[in-house]
């Protein structure tokens, strides 16, 4: 079933309204759909390179736009839709964890789960149950989405088609790899001024 939604997600690519699918996705994603917007992202910058930037954007701004809307339905809507959500990804019995990660370490919480492969949407719906400050949650969505997403687009903007490949086949190590060197960026601007 995956790989059927999978294949839907890639044929939008081909058509007109790619931008419009590519906006709907990214937002839909990161409130309860299962397949991620880099996808779409990297068929229609790989078809365009000079539009990469421009899909970038779009792309970062449904998510931050969805994930607002995930933080809704955490915040007034956990217990009908927001628990169903959290299930359906086999994670209900790790948010009183995320619930520890948010107490302890508040917008990192949001931004590694932006950045990363881990589950945003289960984040963003968390945010919304545990009343995490909306204006910090929004920031650090808007700085760990666009640096995802800008990270892709501006990878295909400078190296055209040849990127793809190295991009589906290192996708993961090069997100943990930026991760840490986005951690190792902070700890030493705080730490040092």
């Amino acid at each position: 079933m995956l790989r059927r939604l999978y294949d839907w997600v890639l044929h939008w690519a081909e058509t007109p309204y790619g931008t419009w699918a590519l906006f709907l996705l990214a937002f839909s994603e990161a409130s309860f759909f299962p397949i991620p917007p880099d996808i779409l992202l990297i068929a229609l910058a790989v078809a365009i390179p000079r539009k990469s930037l421009k899909y970038a954007l779009i792309c970062s701004a449904g998510s931050v736009l969805g994930g607002c809307f995930g933080y809704l339905i955490g915040w007034q809507f956990m217990a009908s839709i927001g628990d169903r959500i959290v299930e359906f990804y086999g994670l209900a019995t790790r948010v009183e964890y995320i619930k520890v990660l948010y107490n302890r370490y508040d917008a990192w919480a949001v931004g590694i789960a932006g950045f990363t492969p881990i589950p945003y949407k289960v984040f963003t719906i968390s945010a919304g149950a545990f009343n995490i400050n909306f204006l910090v949650f929004v920031i650090a969505s808007v700085a760990s989405r666009s640096a995802r997403f800008f990270l892709v687009g501006g990878l295909i903007y400078v190296f055209g088609t040849s990127i793809q490949d190295f991009i589906d086949k290192y996708f993961n190590i090069l997100v943990t790899v930026f991760t840490i060197l986005l951690v190792a960026g902070f700890l030493i601007i705080k730490y040092l001024l």
